[in-house]
């Protein structure tokens, strides 16, 4: 039963940050071909990573199920955009929140799979989240939205350790994974609408500082 949890529950992290890169995609006005490339690697370009640090078997080496994900939210994203003049300004952060508390908390579980600490696991649960946002961003050309300043990284390890402290405490593991979820959730959105961040470098703060 919880195999079945856990292939939906991926199934839909790789719909979401399908989705994700689509939309960075259209808003870089880039053609067909660019948006299967960035939906692609938005989506597995985290887990893949991930794979290959267990030394596990890459998650979408045998099993197609993945490509369909990613295909089908593409051209379904595509298909919506095509429709719309406008997307709400928020609309890819909102769909790499999601894709970020499925991932997260996917990863972390995956990690403890293969006998890591709790600390490794919940940074191999990150590391999931983060790697395809930044892969997106970096081909789109951009400062990747792990190195902005607004809480994103921090949010992974919140919906990580809240994860693995329930689990610590006894609870299931599937309350436990909804929990750390909607955490992870929750506090990435209030980051996104109050624009919480953690302290950044500036060269401006620097120049004030000089004698």
């Amino acid at each position: 039963m919880m195999a079945d949890y856990f292939h939906w529950f991926d199934l839909l992290g790789i719909a979401v940050f399908a989705i994700s890169g689509t939309l960075a995609a259209w808003r870089n006005q880039m053609d067909g071909f660019g948006v299967i490339v960035l939906a692609s690697v938005t989506a597995i370009g985290g887990g893949t990573l991930r794979d290959l640090i267990l030394n596990a078997p890459v998650i979408w080496v045998n099993n197609n199920s993945y490509f369909y994900a990613i295909f089908i939210a593409a051209i379904g994203t595509i298909l919506l955009v095509r429709n719309r003049l406008t997307i709400p300004h928020n609309t890819l952060q909102l769909f790499d929140a999601l894709g970020l508390a499925f991932f997260v908390v996917m990863g972390t579980q995956k990690a403890l799979d293969y006998g890591t600490s709790t600390m490794v696991a919940i940074l191999l649960g990150t590391m999931s989240g983060v790697c395809g946002g930044m892969i997106r961003d970096v081909l789109c050309r951009e400062v990747p939205m792990v190195f902005r300043g607004e809480l994103y990284a921090v949010t992974c390890i919140v919906g990580g350790g809240v994860y693995t402290g329930l689990l610590a405490l006894g609870a299931s593991q599937l309350p436990a994974m909804l929990s750390g979820m909607i955490a992870l959730l929750l506090l990435r959105l209030a980051a996104i609408k109050w624009q919480l961040t953690i302290p950044v470098f500036s060269k401006h703060h620097n120049e004030l500082n000089e004698p």
